[in-house]
């Protein structure tokens, strides 16, 4: 009955750990809505979703997806129906509880916060507005639940924060990647990344035809030219990233897991949580700014104490940020040897398809594109994205006016002080003349 946070390593079970519990409950007393999960990304909660509907079969547990990209009618008609599990990501739930009155969630038992560090932290997307309003939709009294791979400064506040004291469990070992993973480094510049890339797949796919492969990269962009480029080399690959519509998202996934495509090239988007036992490999094809996003990155691979199979993270680090890594996760990292040969061979042939791949891009208006992801973001916030534009534009000219006022008042200060300098200097001299003139 206590509020709990659990912290295990990645692929250690933390989904069967809350899930089974919850369904136990239900079972004893079945009505409405009784569990509500909140997780970071879209393709998560359908991972979570279907757990709770494996284990959940024999009680005919009834559960409700709501995430962004959807249909919101279709999604407003599921919560009228009182589903007894609804999965969901902060902001799309948060903007039904703004619209609608069709459901209520202040009889649920279970509030269940999955990868809660990510929730909670503030950056880039920041959930706090979305779960101020969630958190004022449910009672209480309820049980919540938290866990990640990864303890922050946040959950600690949380824990000596929390008014009932909550139950804490955490793994004991203090690296937070499992043993089976084979974990290494490999040091090139940064130009010829790619070419290093494309050797590295061709190496494992030679190897073992079998494998698959995700390689993690830092933009919606860089995804997109690494999958153009990779199938140029005859590589069977697919993109995943926030850019794409959301049936889009889930084919790509779909046909990853069912081994249709040995090749996974993602953004951050598919760091957290995603159970893909097929995984053999990870690269990391930019430098991860924080141990914690190597940590869930890494963690793809070598779930639920998979053996006997060699398992390498490959990433592109500064000596700096590997010995740093190295330190915090307590771990000596391997470097991984390359014929640097091969790579020189295909170099010329990778930068010229690049180019290639890049020139394609951006004739098909990708910035444009995501420019019209934001302003579909706005509207469904309930902002006129014209309207926003121009307060941006009025704000632009503020800035502009107080700069240039900043600028003139920096520069009549420079020249009053010039010309004091400069009287200082004329009394100066006329002082000297009038000591040399003969009395």
């Amino acid at each position: 009955g206590r509020d709990c946070m659990g912290c295990a390593k990645t692929g250690s079970g933390k989904t069967a750990a809350f899930v089974l519990p919850i369904l136990q409950k239900l079972s004893e007393d079945p009505y409405g809505i009784f569990c509500l999960v909140l997780t970071p990304t879209r393709e998560l909660a359908y991972q979570i979703a279907e757990q709770f509907r494996v284990l959940g079969k024999p009680l005919g547990l009834k559960d409700c997806i709501i995430v962004g990209g959807m249909d919101m009618v279709a999604q407003a008609l599921e919560l009228s129906r009182k589903p007894h599990v609804v999965i969901a990501t902060p902001g799309r739930l948060a903007d039904h509880l703004r619209s609608s009155n069709t459901f209520s969630l202040r009889k649920i038992k279970f509030l269940v916060l999955d990868e809660a560090d990510r929730l909670l932290e503030q950056g880039c997307t920041d959930f706090t507005k979305d779960l101020e309003v969630i958190l004022g939709a449910v009672p209480a009294t309820r049980q919540t639940l938290l866990f990640s791979a990864t303890l922050t400064d946040t959950l600690n506040e949380l824990k000596s924060l929390a008014m009932n004291k909550p139950f804490f469990w955490e793994s004991q070992a203090e690296v937070r990647t499992v043993d089976e993973l084979v974990q290494r480094y490999l040091l090139v510049p940064e130009k010829v990344k790619d070419a290093y890339l494309v050797h590295l797949i061709q190496t494992f796919q030679d190897e073992h035809e079998d494998w698959s492969i995700i390689i993690f990269t830092s933009t919606c962009k860089s995804c997109q030219i690494l999958n153009m480029m990779l199938k140029k080399f005859n590589f069977p690959s697919v993109a995943l990233h926030s850019m794409m519509r959301q049936k889009q998202r889930f084919a790509a996934l779909a046909k990853f897991k069912s081994s249709v495509f040995r090749i996974l090239i993602a953004t951050d988007v598919a760091a957290r949580g995603l159970d893909i036992p097929t995984v053999q490999v990870v690269i990391n094809h930019n430098t991860p700014g924080l141990p914690k996003i190597y940590i869930h990155r890494v963690g793809r691979t070598a779930r639920a104490g998979e053996l006997g199979k060699p398992v390498t993270g490959a990433t592109w680090f500064s000596p700096a940020g590997r010995h740093g890594l190295a330190t915090t996760l307590e771990t000596k990292l391997q470097e991984f040897s390359v014929e640097e040969r091969a790579v020189l061979h295909i170099l010329t042939q990778v930068n010229v398809v690049r180019r290639e791949c890049e020139i394609k891009l951006e004739a098909t208006d990708f910035d444009e594109k995501k420019e019209i992801n934001k302003r579909k973001q706005m509207i469904l916030e309930g902002k006129d994205p014209d309207l926003e534009a121009k307060r941006k534009a009025e704000l632009a000219k503020i800035k502009k006016k107080n700069k240039q006022f900043r600028e003139r008042v920096q520069q009549t200060l420079q020249e009053k002080q010039q010309l004091r300098q400069k009287r200082r200097l004329q009394k100066k001299a006329q002082w000297q003349q009038r000591r040399a003139a003969p009395e």
